[in-house]
């Protein structure tokens, strides 16, 4: 399974929040610190708001921080969430794609299922285990 940027840059982004989660961050301190752009990271911030993940506040010192203890967020939860709407194969798509297979494939409960369990064992994990070492924020050159 290929996550999307979205998904990955989200999980970045929840990282280094989880390293610092009393400290406000600017999207665009945020967005130089991990080099993706700020209008992409800005999008991603409106979903995990809404989603209550972060909590974010405008004008002069404000920016995103977690809205809830790293501990209690769990990994799978955060990749169902940014990666709704992208299907893993063209018949999970709202629709149903062009698929031919249609209504004789045996693939779709098994891929179906590898999903969930890839969620499922992604849930076993919270961002707090994952969260950027305290003394900083080490990106790979």
């Amino acid at each position: 399974m290929r996550l999307t940027s979205f998904t990955d840059y989200g999980l970045r982004a929840l990282m280094r929040m989880a390293a610092a989660p009393e400290q406000m961050l600017s999207t665009a301190e945020l967005a130089a610190e991990l080099r993706i752009s700020r209008h992409h990271l800005g999008k991603i911030m409106q979903v995990l708001a809404r989603a209550g993940y972060v909590a974010t506040r405008r004008g002069g010192g404000g920016g995103a921080m977690l809205a809830r203890p790293a501990g209690e967020i769990r990994l799978g939860d955060l990749v169902r969430l940014l990666e709704h709407g992208q299907a893993l194969v063209e018949c999970f798509a709202e629709g149903g794609g062009d698929c031919v297979l249609t209504g004789d494939c045996r693939l779709k409960h098994r891929l179906r299922a590898a999903e969930e369990g890839f969620l499922r064992d992604l849930n076993r994990s919270t961002l707090a285990q994952i969260a950027a070492p305290a003394r900083g924020f080490a990106l790979a050159e």
